[in-house]
């Protein structure tokens, strides 16, 4: 009787392999050349990265975001370098970008909603104390004068302004912006007789054409200096004014040398206040504690807005989750019906709406409901204002949702509908149930435990789509006498208006409200899990 040459069950090592195999190469296929090469360029970008990233923390003297960096690039380079922790290596990378594209944003997002970070409030004191002493700057008998030429970094459209100045007596030509002057090497810069600077290495020189489309942007720039500030007078010239309001550190406040009025630094405000209650505009920030949660609660200007739009919040994304939901499982059932035919051909129809862009379409239906020359009153022959009105714009934006959200949910419910056991259906109704009793009592039921997540994930969309209110009514209409809260606005429009209005930003503001939306939707989403858990127990 013969033998097989190879070793038998007794003669296998534990692992699988043969005996004498290192343990590592039993359980470890070998590194190819491409694989190496992809491990060590990638590490390498990774370290790059943390290299450009480490100078701003450094620059900032953020000492914890340092060791943070450092100790997540080492123990990058040990776990991938190394042939232990195999599912580390898996589960590392999603874990950072769930920290960096999730978690961090949260976190910073809660902690401006405790600060009073906004216009007027964005930087330090001493940012503050150089910008009011700065923008008080006036031209006196004497102010020095210079020759101008303004210059940007990149676009001359867009780019950040600056100031190439020439000292009339030193002829030495400087760089000004907001952080002050800079002297230029004469290498590097190409000046006329005049002194007016028509080339600087780094810096592009507007023409007068270019200039004075930034006219409003030239005045209000301010370059602080030793003796006062720079400012331009016209496009070809500047000069060195005084400031006439100046910090004291004895009395912690800005006194105004021409009024001798004096306002006094309050820590609690972040701004410096006057006896009878003004602040100047450039202030600093602070933190304030529960003062904007306790604005949107108490606040009549605020917490008004705030409960009616969250009660319209409510119905805009129940009701656009219903009804789309209804729609498209009556399709979807309409469809599945054995006695259709040309089924493939309605399907692909009705999809259209979910395969065209949102915002494009939006903006069309926007048009549809037009007053005047919309397709909507031509067709029907009527002469509703429907962008006018408060109920009517709410039903305008509730068709569109409808029109444009029916597709998925027609989608979704028809392929829970082909998982459902046809056995179950022909049960009840050799039962004697009528097909109206089947579907409610076995179609019906089957199908919310499957699409209930998905129900829950639209209505938390639906909770925050700002493109369905802001591309179609802007939030509006809006009442005479309150200008910031529309009568379709969601939540989350009004928290943009908030944040970037034109009567100024308040981003720690919008940040408490933020943080309201995000604890009543988290709420809702987990009651709603929890009975769907329950519901998937019954019918399980």
């Amino acid at each position: 009787m013969s033998t097989l040459s190879g070793p038998g069950p007794a003669q296998q090592a534990p692992g699988g392999g043969l005996p004498g195999t290192p343990r590592t190469a039993r359980h470890h296929a070998p590194i190819t050349a491409t694989g190496l090469v992809v491990k060590v360029v990638l590490l390498g970008l990774v370290a790059g990265i943390a290299i450009w990233a480490a100078f701003p923390l450094v620059a900032a003297r953020l000492w914890g975001g340092l060791a943070v960096l450092a100790v997540t690039t080492v123990g990058l380079g040990y776990l991938y370098l190394t042939r232990r922790h195999i599912p580390a290596k898996y589960l590392v990378p999603g874990t950072i970008f769930l920290l960096a594209f999730q978690v961090f944003p949260v976190l910073y997002t809660a902690s401006t909603a405790f600060t009073n970070y906004g216009d007027g409030h964005r930087g330090s004191k001493d940012d503050a104390i150089v910008a009011i002493e700065s923008s008080s700057v006036k031209q006196v008998p004497g102010s020095a004068e210079y020759a101008l030429a303004v210059a940007t970094r990149g676009d001359p459209a867009t780019g950040p302004l600056v100031f190439l100045v020439t000292d009339p007596a030193a002829g030495t030509v400087s760089a000004g912006d907001a952080d002050g002057l800079r002297p230029l090497a004469a290498a590097d810069v190409t000046v006329t007789p005049g002194g007016r600077v028509t080339a600087a290495r780094g810096y592009t020189v507007l023409t007068f054409g270019q200039a004075s489309v930034r006219s409003e942007e030239i005045t209000g720039l301010v370059v602080p200096t030793p003796g006062g500030a720079l400012r331009a007078t016209g496009l070809s010239r500047a000069y060195e004014g005084r400031a006439i309001r100046a910090y004291d550190r004895s009395c912690d406040c800005v006194t105004d040398s021409e009024t001798g009025r004096t306002w006094t630094a309050d820590p609690k405000a972040g701004a410096f206040v006057a006896a009878d209650g003004e602040r100047l505009a450039q202030g600093w920030q602070v933190g304030v504690g529960l003062k904007n949660f306790a604005r949107v609660l108490t606040d009549p200007d605020i917490s008004g807005p705030f409960f009616g739009t969250l009660l319209w919040n409510f119905a805009f994304a129940i009701g656009s989750t219903g009804l789309t939901f209804l729609l498209g499982m009556a399709i979807a059932l309409a469809l599945h019906s054995p006695r259709m035919r040309g089924t493939n051909l309605y399907r692909v129809l009705l999809i259209l709406p979910y395969a065209m862009p949102s915002f494009a379409m939006l903006l069309v239906w926007r048009d549809m409901f037009n007053t005047d020359f919309g397709l909507v009153n031509n067709l029907f022959g009527l002469g509703v204002d429907w962008f006018g009105e408060a109920w009517s714009a709410r039903l305008a934006v509730l068709l569109v949702q409808l029109w444009l959200g029916y597709p998925y949910m027609f989608l979704v419910a028809t392929g829970a509908l082909q998982a459902i056991p046809k056995e179950l259906t022909e049960a009840t109704s050799v039962d004697g149930a009528s097909p109206f009793q089947s579907f409610r009592a076995v179609t019906l039921p089957l199908l919310l435990v499957a699409l209930s997540p998905l129900l829950i994930a639209s209505f938390a969309f639906n909770f925050n789509n700002i493109n369905a209110i802001w591309l179609t009514t802007e939030g509006g209409p809006f009442a005479p006498d309150n200008p910031t809260n529309g009568a379709t606005d969601l939540l989350i429009t009004y928290t943009y208006r908030l944040a970037f209005g034109a009567q100024g930003a308040e981003f720690g503001l919008a940040a408490a409200v933020s943080i309201f939306i995000f604890a009543i939707v988290a709420t809702v989403s987990a009651v709603s899990f929890r009975r769907t858990r329950q519901q998937e127990e019954v019918y399980s």
